[in-house]
């Protein structure tokens, strides 16, 4: 079993060959990111990365449509764009909250069938304002769909629940033996992101979060199948600005690499 590390595209301001010269160097296997719909300049980022030597994991967060049969239209659009990109796999933010169940459902229906077309992996991911929002919803989910792949950002359902939750331990384990892919990013009870998990009283948090993470690197060694991560701590706002300067408390970049050697060193 292999584990094998993505680099957020999210917050990159540099241009893209230099961001991809620093992914390889900081020690990453690929870059976790969206991809625009020209066809051009979707090419030109693919081809940029495999000059580099970097797998992709496509990322879908466009869900921003009210009208669901639009939302619909637009999320088969970009999953099939980013298929046509031969990623590891791809991630998707899929749905609303405010979206019935049976219209979600519709779109994880829609995403199994465009992976079973393509051959590419999707997997959902827990993500706030989104499908999977909380606990509750992830277990029907996972109930209508006994195969449903997830990637797991706990962090979001620590807020959402506003607890580390201690007591849904049972939902808990059965997202765990969901997870497919994992953001690494620590969440807490009144937030998704903490300042800086380096600094020594977030210890008993981090020690939550692996306790979670050391379950579902498990599962992924006792199936011979590989894992992927991704570090995924944010840009501003997730990332705190000083007041008055508007100047980050700390380096998201270095967060990242941060967390990465981290779950490196634990599970070498």
């Amino acid at each position: 079993m292999n584990i094998h590390y993505f680099c957020t595209y999210w917050g990159n301001q540099l241009p893209f060959p230099k961001f991809c010269k620093n992914v390889v160097n900081a020690g990453y296997n690929g870059v976790e990111m969206d991809l625009p719909l020209v066809k051009k300049k979707r090419n030109e980022i693919v081809e940029t990365l495999a000059d580099h030597g970097l797998l992709l994991i496509g990322q879908y967060w466009q869900s921003l449509e009210k009208d669901f049969t639009l939302n619909e239209k637009n999320f088969k659009k970009h999953l099939y764009n980013l298929a046509e990109a031969n990623p590891v796999m791809i991630n998707t933010q899929t749905g609303k909250d405010y979206f019935s169940f049976a219209q979600n459902m519709q779109l994880v229906k829609a995403a199994k069938t465009i992976a079973a077309e393509t051959g590419i992996e999707i997997v959902h991911e827990t993500h706030r304002g989104k499908f999977l929002y909380n606990l509750q919803v992830f277990e029907a989910a996972a109930k209508a769909a006994p195969d449903l792949g997830i990637a797991l950002d706990i962090s979001h359902w620590c807020t959402v629940h506003e607890s580390l939750l201690q007591d849904q331990q049972e939902a808990v384990n059965l997202a765990l033996q969901h997870t497919r892919h994992v953001h690494l990013r620590l969440g807490f009870e009144e937030g998704p992101q903490i300042n800086d998990p380096r600094a020594p009283e977030w210890k008993p948090l981090l020690k939550q979060y692996f306790k979670w993470w050391d379950v579902v690197v498990a599962q992924h060694k006792k199936k011979k199948q590989d894992l992927t991560v991704t570090p995924e701590f944010g840009p501003a706002p997730y990332l705190p600005l000083k007041p008055y300067s508007q100047k980050p408390i700390s380096k998201q970049w270095d967060i990242n690499v941060f967390m990465m050697e981290l779950f490196k060193a634990r599970y070498k």
